[in-house]
């Protein structure tokens, strides 16, 4: 049976039980519901409204395979009409229906919370035409809007959430478990089909009422509400706020680390208010108003994670099954969860707080590794930085993103090597008419190579120093060419000084060195991994962590790193010129400022006033690439390669399939001729066939060069065999 319902797993081979046919005082259907309890069903509030004052419930999956009708009506205030904000996000639309007569409680079901994203659900609906209801196939595509609720995106055309779908039941296809209610379906200007659900959640806010009908853990661990006596809800560090609401509204990093000290009571509360405003089912109603009183940019999106644990005092293995039940992978228990989450394709976004408090920290860093390979996000909160923080740091961080950065290189070098000699080659042979030139795109590949082994090179040689790695590998959600702890540090009462750096840090990473500012190059990384505060090493701390981590990653570099950054590039052939016009708009080509401030974050990080005039800045310190905007370089790259060199193939053919039929034509001519000669039509031969074995071949003149030829060659009589 499904969880505290009636209905087994929800079978697409059989009606559910749960499923209502709703209908108005017209006798039309008006939209579907569920089932929740013996008495009441719950539905969109634009049902109610289209159903008029008279409400009839019809149970077309009922066990004794009647259709009972049984009037219905709002259950009291059990109703929350469809509103829209300033920029028409939609909110609530869900109500509740008292039967006046009950059903069998095991025609009931419960609503189960599950993590949604990329789950294939089905819905039970009875659109026009199917007025005894069908089911229809979905992928969650991700949450949208204030509200929290789910957009959904049908499997085929025909499948999209149509009238009388409203209210319907939306399954889980893998447990069965009713996940949330079909909202509406959208077909947009552009032909895009769209679905929306309300999830558990969502409807729990709404109807607090109907917590009872719902099953399944809460995304938030109790431990990580806000308590009476815990931090003031009041205290708020605004920069650390906005970090974390970048975050969890997909900034695009996959893996964020930060640091919350034991008694820093600004930053405990602003993550339990983050993680708080982030759950559809704590959110308030007041953040999801578009003239919210939160500082702007502080506000997350609604599910902007599926699951929050404090990991003090707990094993990996009871936070892996905490993740394998929300997940939903309960159909085999007798298999350890962290080999279930393995096996399965499902993701998360997962926030883990004191994973350094955990019972077993080394375990949890394997099963973290395992959802960051699966494709999961994290966000993950260590109280202090000390060596759990900084292997998470390196296991999470530094080596997957040199690793990326090592797959990226790999690519630009195919692109740059064998592809573009195929693309040459091809145009050696053919003029490319038709054809967008690829010059520049080939350069800006070339750019963002030598970009990328000048960042190994820099790597190889702070690892070789035993340096600290760069802060983007080490933290990749922190905006690239920002100093951190250089333009800020806080005084011992935590308030914030803008204008003053502690000299002490200086002294920390090279005793031997003066005080003065803390620049990037001398900061030391495991002190500071989320860029909110300037943070102190701690008594004791091995500084040759990083420098024997690092070492592994370099034995994996190649050893053809000269001074030529482009070794595909033909020495003694002069730099190609690149104009603005031409640039990729993807690349930091740093040509005008204004204009292009956006890719500043690219730039070098020091910009001169902060340099110490008497001292030369550390190796490699500068611009940090951005492997994002390089990975989707290297794909639009990779497309118009692919698609110039489908093209030229096209002309190459064309070429070809034109010199055999001028030689045809030719033979032909050869024998009506009986040893006489032409010489018009000769010329006419010898023009075109000069044409075709011209190189580059230039198809479109020597194409119409065939076609005079062949021509002349029919009006002689020659062609007749053609």
């Amino acid at each position: 049976m499904a969880a505290g319902g009636g209905d087994p797993a929800a079978s697409p081979m059989k009606t559910p039980s749960w499923a209502v046919r709703i209908r108005g005082a017209d006798g039309e259907i008006a939209g579907a519901g569920i089932l929740l309890s013996p008495d009441q069903v719950l539905t969109c509030a634009h049902v109610v409204d289209r159903a008029a004052a008279r409400l009839t419930a019809e149970f077309v999956g009922a066990t004794d395979h009647s259709v009972p009708a049984v009037p219905a009506r709002v259950d009291g205030t059990a109703y929350v009409p469809e509103t829209r904000d300033a920029d028409g996000d939609p909110s609530g639309d869900v109500a509740l229906l008292r039967l006046e007569r009950p059903r069998p409680v095991e025609e009931t079901v419960r609503l189960h919370r599950l993590s949604a994203p990329g789950r294939e659900v089905r819905m039970y609906g009875f659109p026009y035409a199917h007025n005894g209801g069908i089911w229809f196939r979905s992928t969650v595509v991700g949450g949208c809007g204030r509200d929290g609720q789910v957009q959904l995106s049908p499997v085929s055309p025909g499948e999209l959430a149509s009238p009388g779908c409203s209210g319907a039941g939306v399954a889980d296809s893998r447990t069965g478990e009713v996940i949330g209610m079909v909202l509406s379906g959208q077909l947009d200007q552009h032909g895009n089909r769209f679905s929306f659900m309300s999830p558990a959640e969502t409807i729990a806010r709404h109807l607090p009422g109907l917590k009872p009908h719902i099953v399944g853990p809460t995304a938030v661990d109790e431990r990580l509400l806000p308590t009476d006596d815990g931090p003031s809800p009041d205290l708020l560090d605004e920069p650390f706020a906005q970090r974390l609401a970048a975050w969890l509204r997909d900034d695009g990093s996959q893996v964020k680390i930060s640091v919350v000290r034991p008694g820093d009571a600004a930053r405990a509360a602003t993550l339990r208010r983050a993680i708080t405003l982030a759950d559809r089912e704590l959110r308030t109603a007041v953040s999801i108003d578009r003239a919210s009183l939160d500082p702007p940019g502080t506000v997350p999106s609604a599910g902007g994670h599926d699951l929050a644990v404090d990991a003090s005092g707990v094993t990996a293995a009871e936070i892996a099954e905490r993740i394998a039940e929300r997940m939903g992978l309960w159909q085999h228990p007798e298999d350890p969860p962290l080999d279930r989450i393995r096996a399965s394709r499902s993701t998360l976004n997962l926030v883990v707080v004191g994973v350094d408090e955990a019972i077993d920290p080394l375990p949890l860093l394997d099963l973290l590794e395992v959802l960051r390979a699966g494709g999961s996000r994290l966000l993950l909160v260590f109280r202090t930085a000390g060596d759990c923080h900084r292997l998470a740091c390196d296991r999470l961080l530094t080596r997957p993103a040199r690793e990326r950065r090592a797959r990226l290189v790999e690519r630009l070098r195919d692109l740059t090597g064998p592809l573009a000699e195929d693309l040459h080659e091809r145009l050696a042979s053919v003029v490319p008419h038709g054809l967008r030139p690829l010059d520049s795109d080939l350069v800006a590949a070339h750019a963002a190579l030598a970009d990328l082994l000048r960042a190994d090179d820099a790597d190889g040689e702070r690892d070789r120093a035993g340096g600290p790695a760069r802060d983007r590998d080490l933290d990749p959600d922190q905006p690239p060419g920002r100093v951190r702890g250089a333009d800020r540090d806080s005084d011992r009462d935590g308030h914030w000084d803008p204008g003053r750096v502690r000299d002490d840090r200086d002294r920390d990473l090279d005793p031997d060195q003066p005080p003065g500012p803390v620049r990037y190059a001398d900061r030391d990384p495991g002190l500071d991994w989320d860029p909110d505060r300037v943070r102190h090493p701690e008594p004791g701390r091995d500084r040759g962590l990083g420098r024997e981590r690092d070492r592994d990653v370099d034995r994996d570099r190649r050893p053809d790193r000269g001074h030529d950054r482009n070794p595909d590039r033909d020495p003694h052939q002069p730099p190609v010129p690149v104009r603005y016009a031409d640039r990729d708009p993807d690349m930091d080509w740093d040509l005008d400022r204004e204009r292009d401030r956006d890719l500043d974050r690219d730039r070098h990080v020091d910009h001169g006033h902060d340099q110490d005039p008497g001292r030369a800045p550390a190796p490699g310190v500068g611009r940090v690439p951005d492997l994002g905007r390089y990975e989707r370089l290297a794909d639009r790259v990779a497309g118009r390669l692919a698609a110039g060199v489908a093209e030229l193939d096209r002309l190459r053919d064309r070429r070809d399939e034109l010199a055999g039929r001028l030689r045809g034509y030719h033979v032909l001519h050869q024998h009506s001729l009986q040893g006489e000669e032409d010489p018009a039509v000769d010329d006419l031969y010898l023009r075109a066939h000069a044409l075709l074995r011209a190189r580059p071949c230039d198809v479109r003149a020597a194409e119409a060069a065939v076609d005079a030829y062949t021509r002349r060659v029919d009006e002689h009589g020659g062609g007749d065999a053609r």
